[in-house]
C-alpha cells in the first residue's frame, strides 16, 4: 500500500512537500511517481524516479519540483516550490512495476494541493 500526505494549501509562491510511504522496500518497484488531476483534466505525470534514481519531470514543473526517494524510510517525496495556481490538483503516488510482459502499477489515496493567487 501506499500512504500519501503532505498536501495543503498554500499561496501562489509558496512551498509544498508531500510524501508517499509505501509499506515495504521501494526498490521492488521499478519506478516511482506523482501524478495530479485537476476537475475537468484528465490525470497527468508530474514527475518519476526510478530504482536507480534517475528522474524524469513534466514540462510545466521543471525547475520548481523535485522527486526524492529515502529507501531507508520506503517513502517518496515531492518537493514544490514556485507553487502557482495551476498547480492545484489532486496530487497521486504511484508505484509500477515493470516484468517481462506487462507491468503493475499501485496507487496511493490522492492528497489535495490548493494554490491560491
Amino acid at each position: 500500500q501506499l500512504q500519501a500526505s503532505g498536501g495543503g494549501l498554500v499561496q501562489a509562491g509558496g512551498s509544498l512537500r508531500p510524501s508517499c510511504a509505501a509499506s515495504g522496500s521501494i526498490l521492488r518497484f521499478t519506478s516511482m511517481g506523482w501524478y495530479r488531476q485537476a476537475p475537468g483534466k484528465q490525470r497527468e505525470l508530474v514527475a518519476a524516479i526510478t530504482s536507480g534514481g534517475s528522474t524524469n519531470y513534466a514540462d510545466p514543473v521543471k525547475g520548481r519540483f523535485t522527486i526524492s526517494s529515502d529507501n531507508a524510510k520506503n517513502t517518496v517525496y515531492l518537493q514544490m516550490n514556485s507553487l502557482k495556481p495551476e498547480d492545484t490538483a489532486v496530487y497521486y503516488c504511484n508505484a509500477k512495476r515493470v516484468v517481462v510482459g506487462g507491468s503493475f502499477d499501485s496507487w496511493g489515496q490522492g492528497t489535495q494541493v490548493t494554490v491560491s493567487s
